[in-house]
């Protein structure tokens, strides 16, 4: 009787959930016209070289993410949510790229990161090497290993940089330097006997040594100081100056640098700090307070970045920091919880609006996807505003309770109360540490193995349409810039030479 009543009541109220412009077959047909002017207008392709490279990295953004954090941002913003558009969306091209690693139908992040980021597709596990390599072998690593799109840059003589808020020797960030037969060899303290005695390196070492004067910005986990002195990178040391402790229950994260001796590994507090000027104290990830219009994180730091104005002296140039909320983290470190993958999905939208706002796309190519997507989704007939985090408008017709739309596949949110599936209603389900319902119980929820969505603005962005393998992705970027094995069509086709361009390449990642 009552889920007859409800469904009674959403029926009646279904007529006033329609905004009375949308009533109107105009306004549709209006839509649809302005829509396809603007893509006769992408007829004119844009061929310019790319002088910047920005690849935005959503660490398991999924379709069905990227849709609910669209309709959490419309909502943040007072609106039913579903007509509302991310910055992403605003990207004139957009493709589909296949995830899945050599030896893995649903992938790892190190293979995926190997993939979009070296142009060769791996074995799950292994960072930077071909699928030659067997994961936790160190002995098949020798001259199977893969450079990345920031080495051609390097070798371009261009400037390159990460900007990451997970620890800059995770799997996701890793490829862009490192070559390892195991994505876990963080330190020496990681890797067994024999892969050191086989001379393997550890990831935090392959960070300070294989990529000289890489530019890295951190958010929340591990960062990295690079150049002589102190355990502390320059302008990167903790509230209160370098040298000092972290803040009062600040949570530690680890870290990488450089001293007068061999590199070493440390202890960090997880804040955004980043660049000249006062240090930015807003905490970021799966704990940071989720509120409808958060500070902005590096917005400050962001729009003075040398890098993004141009600047010919890449070598003192500062990187370009920004906020790169994780949407995978929230499923990792704090699995099944939406509403912290969801707001951390919309930060990382901020984050694209403001680098598009601050760049052009005659000269910058911007690319946005996801290593991989998650086994979240949501449906139940919800009807037109309906909360993202919120009841489907029925009850289960088998056990006669109630169910939120947003759910998952498998993971922690798998709950047996006496027997039965546990009653929603008698929990707080819009508290931001609610986990979801899920399918099959987990300790961990998993990767999801379908397509990721590549959203692309900028010179020769139109490289990428249709469905592509994932490895392309690099090699669709090289060639706009004109760096790489695909450097002899920039001047025959009489396009300028790119030797006195400074491209950067700003990671944003979420660890998975």
């Amino acid at each position: 009787m009552k889920a007859l009543l409800l469904v009674l009541l959403t029926q009646l109220c279904s007529a006033s959930l329609v905004p009375e412009r949308e009533k109107d077959p105009e306004y549709w047909r209006r839509q649809a016209q302005e829509t396809l002017r603007n893509a006769l207008r992408l007829q004119r392709l844009n061929q310019n070289v790319a002088k910047n490279l920005i690849l935005f990295l959503g660490d398991g953004m999924g379709v069905s993410t990227v849709t609910a954090a669209r309709i959490l941002k419309g909502q943040l913003q007072h609106g039913q949510g579903e007509e509302s558009l991310l910055e992403m969306d605003k990207f004139p091209y957009v493709a589909l790229a296949k995830t899945y690693n050599t030896n893995a139908q649903v992938p790892d992040s190190a293979g995926t990161a190997t993939a979009y980021l070296c142009g060769v597709k791996a074995n799950e596990g292994t960072v930077g090497v071909s699928a030659g390599v067997t994961r936790d072998h160190c002995n098949t690593t020798q001259g199977q290993e893969v450079t990345s799109i920031l080495r051609w840059a390097k070798e371009g003589g261009k400037a390159v940089g990460i900007v990451t808020t997970t620890r800059v020797t995770h799997a996701t960030p890793s490829a862009a330097y490192a070559h390892s037969a195991s994505r876990d060899w963080y330190s020496d303290g990681e890797m067994p006997p024999d892969a050191l005695e086989g001379g393997c390196k550890d990831i935090a070492r392959q960070l300070v040594e294989n990529i000289p004067d890489i530019e890295v910005g951190r958010g929340t986990g591990p960062w990295v100081g690079v150049g002589p002195g102190p355990p502390v990178g320059e302008g990167l040391g903790p509230p209160g100056g370098v040298g000092q402790g972290p803040p009062r229950g600040a949570r530690p994260g680890r870290w990488v640098g450089t001293g007068p001796g061999p590199p070493w590994v440390g202890y960090q507090a997880c804040w955004v700090e980043v660049g000249p000027g006062p240090p930015i104290r807003r905490r970021v990830g799966p704990r940071a307070r989720l509120g409808p219009e958060p500070q902005t994180p590096a917005s400050p730091h962001l729009r003075s970045s040398p890098l993004l104005s141009r600047t010919p002296h890449p070598q003192t140039a500062p990187f370009p920091p920004s906020s790169a909320p994780r949407c995978g983290s929230a499923q990792k470190f704090s699995p099944g919880k939406a509403k912290q993958a969801l707001h951390e999905a919309v930060e990382l939208d901020r984050a694209i609006g403001l680098a598009t706002r601050l760049t052009s796309s005659q000269d910058t190519l911007s690319v946005v996807t996801a290593d991989h997507s998650h086994v979240f989704t949501f449906g139940g007939y919800t009807p037109r505003g309906n909360p993202i985090f919120g009841l489907a408008p029925m009850q289960s017709d088998v056990d006669r309770k109630p169910f939120t739309s947003i759910l998952y596949g498998n993971g922690p949110g798998y709950k047996i109360v006496a027997g039965e599936r546990e009653n929603v209603s008698a929990v707080d389900f819009a508290h931001a540490n609610y986990q979801a319902q899920s399918a099959v119980p987990l300790r961990q929820e998993t990767h999801g193995g379908e397509d990721v969505a590549v959203f692309a603005r900028g010179p020769m962005a139109h490289l990428l349409h249709g469905v592509h393998e994932q490895n392309y992705i690099p090699h669709a970027m090289a060639y706009a810039a004109c760096i790489g094995s695909n450097r002899a069509h920039c001047n025959a086709a009489g396009r300028p030479a790119a030797s006195l361009l400074l491209p950067f390449l700003i990671l944003l990642f979420l660890l998975c």
